[in-house]
């Protein structure tokens, strides 16, 4: 059907590629790529089993589509008298409701489009009144640990289970002195995948007079997010993990200190005036909406996927999205439990609630080495490195150092020694998924990870500016 390119109302979706009863009925939503084969280096081809998600999810098709449709209308907002302009600014305008409306806003919370979670978090860092003191655990992915240097930053140990979370920033926050205070927390883990308690942070924050940014990067696309429920007062996402394709992000949240703040960015779209000075200058106004920290032309197409995504997801229903979700986890864990050399790195311990994201190494792997062999071997895409949370790694490896290791160097368990009398190295390797996932990919993993323990890579491979790559052209034996 073709986009509806009127504006009262504006339905901007061109078609309904996945209704709510496909996901009830326990079936993977439609991705882009689901059938992109792929080379082996042992011969021949697989379906690629995409298994990286907490990197970036691949983009539903509902929203490509919609996105699709949308392309030929696409012009300049804020700016034209234009049929094209007005049909973009006010669909620009919508998508900001929508992703408010997902995100369960207040009636005054604002919605600044950003480029990402990274770009948000920075953002609001920059917004800070002056003398404002930040509270980070050091288990935050970097997006959410580095922005706030600027500040005077208390930076909180790794927790060990959610109450002990709380009662660390209740000790941290009771010996604060007085001024504006801020805590900055994760939603859900980008290397455990372990859920925080969220709320009672936010309450914990809220009787020591502190305000709390929710980093909900890995948490939005699994789980339903209420700004109003979890009591935070912002939320940071990326529109690339939310099933959306890249470049557009959001900070939504208070507006005080946003409107108290100098603008993001110096341009047009955030000025509501500007002038000649009596002194020869420029006086400028600004404006004391979202507007203000999103100067410059926006990433039009980039909102309207992001809102795309939103309105899919509440439709597909989150019931049936976690659901599933946890079946597909159970699976995983099931099978990686029976290959006892696999160690699954965790923060708060068995029995943690936890989104689709797990990391672990494998005895006697590199793991560069171990994510190497999946790709080649076997078409299957996971994560291998520190996943940009250098502190937590460490903490969860039990090491000080930075060396990722040799392709193919022996390693043991975490904690234990190795072999040469020194340590595993600083590497593990994340397998993460989504809506998107078919049941296949996740078995398809389990048995190569039992495959590749129990009979080693069929391939050579090397270190190639500190990454394993597979040797060609020759084959070796097992």
């Amino acid at each position: 059907m073709p986009f509806n390119a009127t504006f009262a109302p504006i339905d901007p979706s061109c078609t309904r590629s996945v209704e709510p009863s496909a996901q009830q009925a326990g079936r993977p939503l439609p991705v882009l790529g689901r059938d992109v084969r792929v080379p082996l280096v042992t011969g021949g081809e697989a379906t690629y089993a995409a298994l990286d998600y907490a990197a970036s999810a691949p983009a539903l098709q509902r929203v490509w589509d919609d996105v699709a449709a949308y392309a030929p209308y696409y012009g300049s907002v804020h700016r034209g008298a234009g049929h094209l302009s007005q049909l973009s600014t006010e669909l620009f305008e919508r998508s900001r409701r929508t992703v408010a409306e997902f995100l369960g806003c207040r009636e005054h919370d604002q919605v600044v489009f950003t480029r990402g979670t990274t770009d948000s978090l920075n953002l609001l860092s920059a917004a800070l009144p002056h003398g404002t003191r930040v509270f980070v655990f050091e288990t935050e992915h970097h997006a959410s640990l580095l922005p706030w240097r600027a500040h005077d930053v208390t930076y909180l140990d790794a927790p060990r289970s959610p109450e002990a979370a709380v009662a660390t920033l209740e000790s941290a926050l009771h010996g604060a002195p007085a001024g504006p205070k801020l805590v900055c927390v994760t939603g859900a883990s980008n290397v455990t995948g372990e859920v925080w308690p969220v709320r009672e942070l936010a309450r914990a924050a809220h009787r020591h007079g502190a305000r709390l940014v929710l980093d909900a990067a890995q948490l939005a696309p699994h789980r339903p997010i209420s700004l109003v429920e979890l009591e935070a007062d912002w939320v940071a996402l990326s529109g690339h993990k939310l099933y959306a394709p890249f470049g557009a992000g959001v900070l939504a949240g208070r507006a005080d200190w946003l409107v108290q703040a100098e603008p993001y960015l110096a341009g047009g779209g955030a000025s509501r005036r500007v002038a000649r000075g009596a002194d020869g200058g420029v006086e400028v106004e600004w404006h004391t909406t979202a507007a203000r920290h999103e100067a410059g032309s926006p990433n039009v197409i980039g909102a309207y996927a992001l809102a795309a995504a939103c309105r899919a997801l509440t439709e597909a229903g989150f019931d049936g999205l976690v659901a599933r979700e946890e079946e597909l986890l159970a699976r995983l864990r099931a099978g990686l439990a029976d290959v006892p050399e696999v160690s699954v790195l965790s923060l708060f311990g068995e029995g943690a609630d936890q989104v689709g994201v797990v990391s672990f190494v494998v005895e006697g792997w590199n793991s560069s080495h171990f994510a190497a062999a999946l790709s080649a071997e076997y078409g299957i895409g996971v994560r291998d490195g520190l996943f940009c949370a250098h502190p937590l790694l460490r903490t969860l490896l039990g090491q000080e150092g930075d060396a990722p290791g040799e392709c193919g160097a022996p390693e043991t368990a975490p904690g234990s020694p190795s072999a040469a009398g020194g340590s595993p190295a600083l590497n593990a390797v994340r397998v993460s998924f989504g809506a998107g996932t078919p049941d296949e990919h996740v078995d398809r993993f389990t048995a190569a990870v039992r495959e590749l323990v129990r009979d080693g890579a069929r391939w050579n491979y090397r270190t190639e500016e500190g990454r394993c790559v597979p040797e060609t052209p020759e084959r070796t034996a097992r």
